[in-house]
């Protein structure tokens, strides 16, 4: 299976890349409108047509997928730095700071996360600016979704601790702070990569599923999940196949990362 691996590889970076350099890549600007010819079908100069104002496709959709995957790794490192700051800390304290955080953790994940997300979305203003939009949904993804990833850290630090080596080094006169920082880091800096790169699909889906409900990243900024929106007209989607672009992709980014990183994250 090393080949499917490599391929899905292949198909992030080429998919990443291009997201970095759509400016130079993308046919057009992603808000330009062309109402002359709005809602036309794939063409030469259209490769998938324009939407209702006359916005072409392809670059919404290239300017989509920065902004997708960009917003899913900010949210992805900033989950991630506060899992591992609340799972070392409740794995190194141990006694009553362990069980208070455990227990806060518990609780954020005893509550169905997706609605939460949406509950706390949908408090926020929404008639907000696009930018100031997507810095909402990305700081929302990050602060929500923590909590599995801590219980992880947390694990990985108590198995540290009850360690042969750690063991040696109190032995030897090894301070705290030594042991920690000097031996243990080092040991879950790959549980820390593999709960990044797992979280990174998670974040994908949870903005496509924002931006479809209207409450992710606001108009004229495209995203997978404003996109999606066009599926809601079903006999639209049927007269004109190619509006299952952006679907199509997310599938293809998500199935890759699961193939590629996820498996590489859980075996390391």
């Amino acid at each position: 299976m090393k080949w499917v691996r490599r391929a899905a590889l292949v198909v992030l970076v080429a998919v990443f890349g291009i997201s970095l350099f759509v400016d130079v890549i993308a046919p057009q600007p992603y808000a330009r409108q062309n109402r002359e010819v709005a809602g036309e079908p794939p063409s030469a100069d259209y490769p998938l047509g324009t939407d209702d104002l006359g916005r072409d496709r392809l670059s919404r959709l290239l300017y989509g997928a920065r902004i997708s995957l960009l917003l899913a790794l900010a949210a992805a490192a900033l989950s991630v730095s506060i899992a591992a700051g609340i799972g070392i800390t409740a794995g190194a304290a141990g006694g009553r700071v362990e069980r208070w955080l455990m227990q806060a953790t518990d609780l954020f994940l005893s509550l169905p996360w997706l609605f939460l997300l949406l509950a706390v979305r949908a408090l926020l203003p929404l008639n907000v600016s696009p930018h100031t939009s997507v810095a909402i949904t990305f700081a929302l993804l990050g602060c929500l979704g923590w909590a599995a990833s801590a219980r992880v850290m947390r694990a990985g630090v108590r198995a540290l601790s009850d360690s042969a080596f750690a063991l040696q080094a109190r032995a030897c006169g090894c301070s705290r702070t030594r042991l920690f920082l000097v031996h243990m880091l080092p040991n879950l800096r790959p549980v820390l990569l593999a709960q990044f790169w797992i979280s990174l699909p998670v974040f994908v889906l949870a903005e496509a599923n924002l931006g479809m409900l209207g409450l992710g990243v606001a108009e004229p900024l495209p995203s997978w999940g404003t996109l999606l929106r066009e599926l809601e007209n079903l006999p639209a989607v049927t007269d004109s196949p190619w509006l299952l672009a952006p679907a199509a992709l997310l599938v293809l980014v998500v199935s890759c990362l699961q193939l590629s990183f996820c498996r590489e994250g859980v075996s390391t």
